[in-house]
């Protein structure tokens, strides 16, 4: 699957959290050689701002991702690097 299908699968699935703030960066060109990119898995890191994480814990901030992408990871995402932030 090709990086950029699998950003917007990442982008579709965490817009259930109306975010005002989405970065979804593709660190896969980081990881060449690792275990879990061998089968073409990728790397990648979100930065994600959204009023549903007020009052709510980083811990459940990154529950909150996970229970959305989970069936992503371990393919075609092998690892997800989160920033779960409170809009200012």
């Amino acid at each position: 699957m090709p990086a950029e299908q699998r950003t917007q699968l990442l982008s579709e699935r965490l817009g259930a959290l109306n975010p005002t703030h989405l970065e979804i960066i593709d660190e896969s060109h980081l990881h060449i050689g690792h275990e879990g990119a061998k089968d073409g898995a990728g790397h990648f890191r979100v930065i994600i701002a959204s009023d549903q994480f007020k009052g709510v814990s980083p811990l459940a901030r990154h529950r909150m991702v996970y229970d959305l992408v989970d069936d992503l990871i371990p393919y075609p995402i092998h690892a997800l690097a989160i920033q779960a932030k409170t809009n200012p």
